[in-house]
């Protein structure tokens, strides 16, 4: 019942190879299409060409950091609307500010969440784009 073609796609742009596989393996169990990049530019290029649901994006990345990925996905018409959770380390809360300022749809901090609430997130993050949407 839930082929390729319904399943919301979310794209993981993470430099960290260990938890990009991880949160990839995490999201095909639950039932999402998962694409992934290891680096700012590669993970740009994928949300251009294939218009992820969600973007899940580190800050410190390789080619292209994230506050770069974010201001050029959120400049693009094209990407503007895709909903970005960033996962990153960066506590500050100069760092915060300049993420959500940037169009980020909310953050979370890599120590304070497992697999699970991560997935629960992008979950409700979906839902209310959905939500938002229709109207």
């Amino acid at each position: 019942m839930n082929d390729t073609a319904t399943k919301p796609k979310v794209l993981v742009v993470e430099d960290e190879e260990a938890l990009q596989r991880t949160m990839v393996d995490a999201l095909r169990e639950a039932g999402f299409e998962a694409l992934s990049a290891s680096d700012g530019e590669h993970g740009l290029e994928l949300a251009q060409a294939r218009h992820p649901d969600l973007i899940l994006l580190d800050i410190i990345l390789p080619r292209r950091s994230g506050f770069e990925v974010l201001e050029t996905l959120k400049a693009d018409e094209g990407t503007s609307d895709i909903p970005v959770i960033v996962l990153t380390n960066l506590e500050r809360i100069s760092d915060v500010e300049r993420m959500l300022s940037l169009g980020a749809t909310n953050y979370l901090v890599k120590a304070n969440y497992d697999i699970p609430d991560i997935l629960g997130k992008i979950r409700e993050v979906l839902e209310h784009h959905a939500v938002e949407q229709t109207r």
